[in-house]
């Protein structure tokens, strides 16, 4: 690992010294090329030589352990136990810093949220899981866009998809695919018992035209009368849009917007990035079948996560963590879990590159 870091170092300090060159200057694509691969390589070369740093500290204080002088020895002793702890977490942030990240964690996401069993008192807590994910998109400074939205009977969500745009948004939320479960007493509920109900999240990395071309005789779009909300020319023209893909069986409804082009836009958007995680799904699995759940996958049909309204906790069963701290968790904040399943993958992931 010492000599991987050595010669990303060196090629650090290559990239510093030709940016600094007025000369870099005049081809912008090369320059703009060097400033992005030096920022890929700043946080690893700083840890390396904050690690460098405390590894010669370190050999000072163990040079200074069998000093004559007593209080020498005594201090010396006490900084060795401060280093040792130290260096091992810089080595250990090190490993995790040279593990290859996903090329689809910059991408934009599509999160869709699909009540499952429990009928109303699924999609009630769906409209929960929506208000969380807004709330912690807001806080992440992260932008959301809504592509559909198909409220429950009785409130809630019955299926909505949101497009999250910003620094990391795939990256951040792509932990959350899975089914997520509730248990909780119900409003409707008159002798307290706890029911348990269940909601599906997908995300997916939003797709380009260029990862995915959609052929149009691969497409059946039928349109008609939107059945939602949003007002009079919505319900009386033929706005709402359907489109199925053909060969590969899946549907996208979108009703949200007045135009009808605006719908299909909307609904070609999700398609293509629904066509695209299935693709790398594939890919994923033939590189490696038992990694088919690690980062950027997850397996939609397992439980992943239960929310336990009586005891006030939420537990992540990939990981075995369990918060005490419900609300605040269904009000956004979420960075202590997702930092948590972030650790656990990319620990993982470097097993996985280590055995190979």
């Amino acid at each position: 690992m010492l000599h991987k870091l050595a010669q990303i170092e060196k090629r650090f300090e290559a990239i510093e010294a030709e940016v600094a060159d007025p000369s870099a200057y005049g081809n912008r694509e090369r320059f703009a090329d060097l400033m992005r691969e030096r920022a890929e390589l700043t946080e690893i070369v700083e840890t390396f030589r904050r690690r460098r740093a405390t590894e010669e500290q370190l050999a000072e204080a163990k040079a200074l352990r069998d000093d004559s002088d007593a209080e020498i020895r005594e201090m010396a002793i006490a900084e060795i136990r401060e280093l040792e702890p130290r260096l091992q977490a810089l080595d250990l942030e090190l490993q995790m810093l040279l593990v290859p990240k996903d090329p689809l964690d910059q991408r934009n996401a599509i999160v869709e949220i699909r009540a499952g069993t429990g009928g109303d008192e699924a999609a009630l807590f769906g409209g929960d899981l929506l208000r969380m994910y807004l709330r912690y998109c807001e806080l992440r400074g992260l932008k959301v866009e809504s592509m559909g939205l198909s409220p429950g009977p009785k409130g809630g969500v019955k299926e909505t998809a949101l497009l999250v745009s910003g620094k990391d948004a795939y990256g951040l939320l792509k932990y959350e695919g899975g089914v997520h479960r509730v248990q909780r007493v119900p409003e409707t509920e008159s002798q307290g018992r706890i029911h348990t109900s269940a909601v599906t999240v997908a995300v997916l990395p939003e797709a380009e035209e260029v990862d995915i071309k959609i052929e149009d005789k691969d497409l059946r779009i039928d349109v008609y009368r939107s059945s939602g909300p949003g007002g009079q020319s919505v319900n009386t023209t033929d706005s709402a849009v359907r489109i199925t893909h053909l060969p590969s069986g899946l549907v996208v409804i979108q009703q949200d917007e007045k135009s009808q082009h605006k719908n299909k836009a909307k609904a070609l958007k999700v398609l293509r990035s629904r066509l695209f995680d299935l693709e790398e799904a594939k890919r994923r699995a033939e590189l490696d079948a038992n990694r088919r759940a690690m980062v950027g996958s997850g397996d939609r049909s397992e439980r992943i996560r239960t929310y336990n309204y009586p005891q006030g906790r939420v537990t992540d069963h990939r990981i075995g963590l369990t918060l005490y701290s419900l609300e605040a968790f269904l009000g956004g904040d979420m960075d202590e879990m997702l930092s948590a399943l972030r650790a656990h993958y990319q620990a993982e992931a470097l097993k996985a590159e280590a055995s190979s």
